[in-house]
């Protein structure tokens, strides 16, 4: 018989970090992780990519921005209620603009790594 696997708060690892932002998350299947994330009123997280997976997520409060590009000059703005989706290897970094704390759940298929620091918005 099927069962639903609960994961439950205390058992969600630290997920890999960029600076600015903080991320709680579980590997749910091979190649899939739920997470949540955080960012400060006012934050902006440092310059990265997603390696070979592709991040869906959904944001649930206060305002999210992304920057990608060449020169980090294009940009998305996001609320409460939108959704979005991050292609494989795509260099960006995402901020909290809004005065209260950015909270959003995300779904990231595929390998390790999931997350891949890099110097600045041309890098890779």
């Amino acid at each position: 018989m099927e069962t639903i696997r609960a994961i439950h708060e205390h058992e969600l690892d630290l997920a890999p970090l960029t600076p600015g932002m903080r991320r709680k998350g579980a590997r749910i299947a091979d190649g899939a992780s739920v997470l949540h994330v955080q960012t400060d009123a006012g934050a902006m997280s440092g310059w990265h990519h997603h390696g070979e997976c592709t991040t869906y997520g959904f944001v649930l409060s206060g305002a999210l921005r992304f920057e990608y590009g060449p020169g980090g000059r294009e940009g998305v703005d996001l609320g409460p209620g939108d959704a979005f989706v991050v292609p494989p290897g795509l260099v960006h970094r995402e901020g909290n603009p809004a005065g209260v704390l950015q909270s959003l759940v995300a779904f990231r298929l595929g390998p390790e790594p999931t997350v891949v620091n890099v110097d600045g918005p041309d890098a890779g």
